[in-house]
């Protein structure tokens, strides 16, 4: 049985922000967590740690400091849906999330997704009407096993360089 749920999550950005990260929707343990992805092999913070050059954030505060410093801003394509756990072919009835505000109150230039649910999503219900580039980069989620660490690290920097040397 699937249950529905709401984006548990605030944005992340500020007005220097110039990259928009989506992910699709929180996993079961990121809910639980309280934050962006929140499931220990989930290796999002380690693949932006290493891009930034930066230490691994920890806490929440530490990873919305690091995502702030490097001109990053993180939400998600959805803002509510049914889902069954953390499965993102599960996933149905989706209400997008607006997105608009962040654009409008940053400098964001380009979107990139964190996999290819979010990607599908995001041409689906928002590409259109925030007309940025977007890029889709490989998940990076516990379940995408055919990424390791450092081929996603080595993916996820080669797309976003071109932004963070501005």
């Amino acid at each position: 049985m699937s249950n529905y749920f709401s984006q548990p999550f605030s944005p992340v950005y500020d007005e220097n922000s110039r990259i928009l990260i989506l992910g699709s929707f929180p996993s079961v343990k990121s809910r639980e967590q309280g934050f962006y992805y929140g499931h220990p092999q989930n290796r999002f913070w380690k693949v932006l740690a290493a891009i930034c050059q930066v230490r691994e954030p920890q806490s929440i505060s530490e990873k919305k400091k690091m995502l702030t410093d490097n001109y990053l801003a993180v939400y998600d394509v959805i803002e509510s849906c049914e889902i069954e756990g953390s499965s993102d072919s599960s996933i149905r009835n989706v209400m997008p999330a607006d997105i608009r505000s962040i654009i409008a109150e940053s400098n964001i230039e380009v979107v990139f997704t964190n996999g290819r649910v979010a990607g599908k999503l995001y041409k689906k219900y928002q590409a259109e009407d925030i007309g940025l580039p977007m890029i889709e980069l490989p998940s990076t989620s516990p379940a995408n096993a055919a990424f390791s660490l450092e081929r996603l690290t080595e993916v996820w920097r080669g797309s976003m360089m071109a932004y963070l040397e501005k």
